[in-house]
């Protein structure tokens, strides 16, 4: 399984919010130009991150992004699937009906317990937790930064 490029740009744009101050509306072009995000692919992200509650657009002149759910109580787990959909590793867990042994079947137990233990992992981690630990936004001087 590999994160789609959607999701790994999802994170990176929540990340960018998260390190913010509460509230805080960031533009679109700033979010992509710090975080490597094609601004269009941008766009369609930031619309289903909306729809799942994460994020709001803000429209007009001092438009932007801004987070709707407190960085502490946000996983990486619900960013990636609200853009990817439910983390499956075969057709097996996804579609049950799409093959008559996974029922019995010892790989599908297998491959269950990955998925639950994958998931299990991406729901411990909050945005703040990330952001504690570890930080990728694009440090002062680096190619990406915008000038203040």
């Amino acid at each position: 399984m590999r994160l789609t490029r959607a999701g790994e740009y999802a994170v990176r744009c929540v990340l960018s919010l998260a390190g913010r101050k509460p509230g805080e509306v960031v533009s679109r072009k700033q979010i992509a130009a710090e975080m490597d995000i094609p601004d269009q692919f941008l766009g369609k992200i930031a619309q289903q991150l909306a729809r799942a509650g994460i994020l709001e657009i803000v429209q007009g002149a001092r438009g932007g992004f801004r987070l709707r759910v407190p960085p502490d109580r946000l996983s990486l787990l619900e960013v990636v699937e609200a853009v990817i959909g439910e983390i499956f590793l075969n057709d097996c867990l996804m579609r049950p009906e799409s093959c008559l042994r996974s029922r019995s079947c010892a790989v599908n137990q297998i491959w269950e317990k990955a998925r639950d233990q994958l998931r299990a992992t991406l729901g411990e981690f909050t945005f703040s937790r990330i952001l504690e630990t570890q930080c990728c936004l694009v440090p002062p001087g680096e190619p990406g930064e915008n000038p203040p």
